[in-house]
């Protein structure tokens, strides 16, 4: 998967900068707004598939001795970058659009309609090309976001360019502009929200109760307490606790434990555990302690 997402990388930004290219000239040289925010709209796609691929090229690096954990977090990273760039953009758009209700141009309807065409089918081959890998990685999903917009902003170019060349409707130019402008928000926001939940270690929406009633349904563990529960990368989530156990419970014992209780958080989705072991100590502590205090 790896190999043939780096191939799709490299071949959607060639495919975005011809397009942004062609965006810019005809932009220009029809006077269309809502051509000219797709060229820039591409413009920041290079950008955001460049820090994307980056980071995919990176999170393929192995485990050393600084990076204990991995560079899995770099596509994380990226994610978060191009939420946020996409937000600005959004916003950018939607004031352009605003501020061209009442200051109308000429728009040469011919051009931009032959422009947009080219765009819209080089923007869904682009989308097309990232799809596949899109449900399996943040980053990926990012990227096909953006491609997903660039595909929806070109439907709307070329709507508004029909009715501008047939018909000479030039407020259609802004009113696509928004309309692309507020979706491109929506999602940007939604990715930007799941990227700064996993940087900032949230949990992943998963049932501590129900965590809870799993670990302790096994007998030996008499309580779980100072629980931590995150996801690292979109291939792992991570539970950290410190669990009260029998004094007599061996090492041997536990670690046959430990292995029974991770098949049965994987039904969670947990996929890694780490369980310090204590016997008195906090016994009688709730799963989460408030503070900063987490003695080990």
């Amino acid at each position: 998967m790896k190999d043939h997402t780096t191939k799709r990388y490299a071949y959607v930004t060639l495919l975005n900068i011809v397009i942004t290219i062609a965006e810019f000239v005809g932009g220009f040289a029809s006077g269309s707004l809502a051509l000219l925010s797709d060229a820039v709209h591409n413009l920041s796609d290079v950008g955001a598939i460049i820090i994307s691929f980056v980071a995919h090229l990176i999170s393929s690096r192995s485990r050393n001795q600084h990076k204990t954990f991995g560079y899995e977090r770099a596509e994380t990273l990226a994610a978060f970058t191009n939420g946020i760039i996409l937000i600005l953009i959004s916003l950018a758009l939607f004031i352009e659009a605003i501020e061209r209700f009442w200051q109308p141009s000429k728009i040469k309807g011919g051009i931009m309609l032959v422009v947009a065409v080219i765009g819209l089918l080089a923007n869904f081959i682009s989308m097309l090309a990232m799809h596949r890998d899109a449900q399996g990685s943040l980053n990926v999903r990012s990227t096909f976001i953006h491609m997903l917009s660039d595909a929806l902003s070109s439907v709307a170019v070329v709507i508004g360019a029909v009715f501008i060349y047939f018909w000479q409707i030039t407020w259609l130019d802004p009113v696509m502009t928004l309309l692309v402008s507020v979706f491109v928000l929506r999602e940007a926001y939604q990715i930007t929200k799941k990227a700064a939940n996993i940087l900032m270690e949230s949990n992943p929406d998963i049932d501590l109760e129900q965590m809870n009633k799993i670990v302790l349904s096994f007998p030996e563990i008499k309580n779980i307490h100072h629980v931590h529960l995150w996801r690292y990368s979109d291939d792992y989530i991570m539970l950290d606790a410190h669990v009260n156990v029998d004094a007599k419970l061996t090492a041997e014992e536990f670690e046959k434990l430990t292995q029974r209780i991770s098949e049965k958080l994987r039904q969670l989705g947990i996929n890694h555990i780490n369980f310090q072991v204590e016997c008195e100590r906090g016994k009688n502590d709730d799963m989460i302690v408030p503070g900063h205090d987490y003695e080990n």
